[in-house]
């Protein structure tokens, strides 16, 4: 059992309708679907009955919601205490965020705020997108650390939290450089063979990102790889096995020192937000603190 079955199945519930909650849960509809039907298949019975418009629940879906309900707010109800407890007399600041913000943007700017602010302590929470924005609206972290791009923004409902833009990024094309240059990998040339592309699964955040807007141009490339984490991409990426977008952040480095070049021209970019959303009605001195500095 996976508790996002139970919130797409509440979502749907809602909703009735397959495109909405699926847009809602920030998820492809296939993925939404297979979600459904898998919880169908735990549970053993169907729940929604497909063949209507809008779509409704079966007797089975019917009984099944207030389970399914009652079952998230118990989990939501325990995490918090556990997490208040866990607190004791030095309060941990807890953040949700996405895996590859974590890893190359957040780990290094906690590091430098704890310099300025001695009695932070934080613990963060890397997960899907979905998942980063419930944790913030059920109040089970203090900030959210996420993506934004003008065709993809996270479902939350932002009247409730206050946003704050910290840093622009952007989603480049790049390969290493040896196979790179050796194939004479372009993204504006159709002479030579398709291009090896290692592509982030479409559910994801960058995977809707690159489905939505530079992917819609037209490529001469082949996936030959998905998967919906950017630092299990770069590995392939730096081992010359294709190319793929990546944040600039996620790359600097590589990029600087020429491991990893542009395989494209700047049509072939697009611009990300890295934004934190919080509730500041909730601070307590050390959490504004970290809010004005962040």
């Amino acid at each position: 059992m996976d508790l996002n079955w139970l919130r797409d199945f509440e979502c749907l519930a809602r909703t009735l309708n397959f495109t909405r909650a699926s847009n809602e849960r920030n998820i492809t509809q296939s993925a939404f679907s297979r979600r459904i039907k898998a919880l169908e298949s735990w549970v053993g019975l169907p729940l929604v009955n497909r063949a209507t418009y809008p779509v409704q629940l079966t007797d089975a879906g019917e009984q099944f919601l207030p389970v399914a309900r009652a079952a998230i707010s118990q989990l939501s109800e325990s995490r918090q205490s556990l997490r208040d407890a866990d607190r004791g007399d030095s309060r941990f600041i807890r953040f949700s965020v996405l895996h590859t913000i974590s890893v190359n943007f957040l780990a290094a700017r906690i590091e430098k705020l704890q310099k300025q602010i001695p009695e932070l302590r934080t613990r963060v929470m890397s997960d899907s997108l979905s998942t980063c924005c419930e944790l913030l609206v059920e109040g089970a972290v203090d900030f959210l650390l996420c993506y934004y791009h003008h065709s993809v923004s996270p479902m939350i409902n932002e009247a409730d939290f206050v946003r704050k833009d910290i840093l622009t990024d952007r989603l480049i094309p790049v390969a290493a450089s040896e196979p790179a240059r050796a194939n004479g990998w372009d993204l504006g040339s159709w002479d030579g063979p398709p291009i090896p592309y290692l592509a982030y699964e479409r559910s994801s955040f960058l995977g809707m990102v690159v489905e939505n807007t530079v992917e819609r141009q037209t490529l001469n490339a082949e996936t030959i790889y998905v998967d919906g984490l950017v630092e299990t991409i770069k590995r392939r990426l730096l081992k010359g096995s294709g190319f793929a977008w990546m944040p600039e952040t996620a790359i600097s480095t590589e990029l600087v020192n020429g491991v990893l070049v542009p395989v494209g021209d700047d049509k072939w970019c697009t611009t990300l937000t890295i934004s934190a959303l919080s509730n500041p009605e909730a601070f307590d001195a050390t959490s504004r603190k970290l809010w004005d500095l962040l």
